[in-house]
């Protein structure tokens, strides 16, 4: 299915073939909506389940991985902005539990700036790996249900050695997002859930869009996704739509929908969110990578693009836009996950192809 409600349909074959390519090197299922000045695209590829004919649901609800740090960043600097959250003061104030180094900042949790371990696991520079919360092979697939509580999840990381002294690097750590998240729940007494609807949800009318916690339920309608393991010499495949995210925690926990999360990523770029002064902090990016506080910057030969796609298992969003918010570009994609991530090379196609026709008219 593929719609156009500007009726100027040039180009938009380029993105309904795109996406029919994705599947064919090994995605289960694509949505993408494209809102652009030719008006709004919807497209899908796939199938919904797999077995079953039916096609993608073009907004259905999907696990959205690591875009959820982008909602937790916009509510962190909205609180900032209240003049309840100090953006350079140390974490430490907020959460004394932990006996945090003093030089962490909350903007350091932010832009991966803190050294700490990341409780996912860590990949070090001399190709050491340093395992964290299972979430790979038969032990996660049997574990999948099982939750965790960010405190666990943080003294896990604090157990182990920094990565660097704050400030002084940049490695990406979902635990950096698990301790933003839970200085918004010490500041305003209130759950992230709650709090995100209060600064986010309601105000911009976003009603597909969630923090599950432990749940492991996802909301009508669905795409299925799939994980496929190893067991006693066997290769099996299992539906994980459902699943505990717990165990990434708000590194990468949130549901959504392609709508909302164009309606989100449209009014944060368009400045309809956040103060001027704190969305330019938000989008200065950190020299590594290009990661500012919850998105990243990337030049393109169309200008730079502001994003945070975000993948988990057997899902992935991918959520774009212009500075202005006038252009943006959200999908949800399904696909069969393995502990040896053997999906990531096409994921990685995906986005530089949905960049290039979107952003830069190259394939056009």
């Amino acid at each position: 299915m593929s719609t156009n409600l500007s009726g100027q349909g040039r180009d938009r074959a380029e993105l309904q073939k795109v996406i029919e390519e994705l599947v064919e090197s090994g995605f289960v299922g694509v949505q993408l909506r494209v809102n652009d000045e030719q008006g709004e695209w919807v497209g899908s590829a796939g199938v919904s389940e797999m077995g079953r004919s039916a096609k993608p649901l073009t907004n259905g609800h999907f696990r959205i991985g690591s875009s959820t740090k982008s909602f937790v960043a916009t509510s962190v600097l909205l609180l900032v902005a209240e003049g309840r959250i100090g953006l350079d003061a140390p974490v430490d104030d907020y959460l004394p539990e932990f006996g945090l180094d003093r030089r962490i900042t909350v903007r350091m949790l932010l832009q991966h700036t803190s050294g700490i371990f990341n409780h996912t696991g860590e990949l070090y520079e001399d190709g050491t790996i340093v395992l964290g919360v299972p979430w790979q092979g038969k032990e996660w697939v049997d574990n999948r249900f099982k939750s965790y509580l960010p405190e666990e999840l943080v003294r896990l990381s604090l157990s182990k050695p920094a990565r660097f002294a704050p400030g002084t690097g940049w490695s990406y750590a979902n635990t950096n997002y698990v301790l933003a998240r839970l200085v918004v729940e010490k500041v305003t007494g209130r759950s992230f859930a709650e709090e995100l609807r209060r600064l986010i949800l309601r105000p911009l009318g976003m009603t597909g869009t969630l923090a599950p916690g432990a749940s492991p339920e996802i909301p009508e309608p669905h795409n299925h996704g799939y994980y496929r393991y190893e067991d006693a010499g066997q290769e099996r495949t299992v539906d994980v739509t459902r699943q505990n995210p717990s165990w990434v925690g708000a590194g990468g926990d949130m549901i959504s929908t392609t709508q909302d999360l164009h309606t989100y990523f449209s009014a944060l770029m368009g400045g309809r969110l956040l103060p001027a002064e704190l969305l330019a902090e938000m989008r200065t990016p950190e020299a590594t990578v290009g990661y500012g506080l919850g998105v990243f910057a990337q030049d393109t030969e169309g200008g730079t693009v502001f994003h945070h796609n975000g993948a988990t298992m057997g899902s992935a969003a991918l959520m774009y836009g212009t500075p202005d918010g006038g252009t943006t570009l959200t999908a949800g994609l399904t696909w069969v996950d393995d502990a040896d991530l053997s999906i990531a090379p096409a994921f990685q196609t995906a986005q530089q192809r949905f960049v290039e026709e979107v952003f830069c008219g190259k394939l056009g």
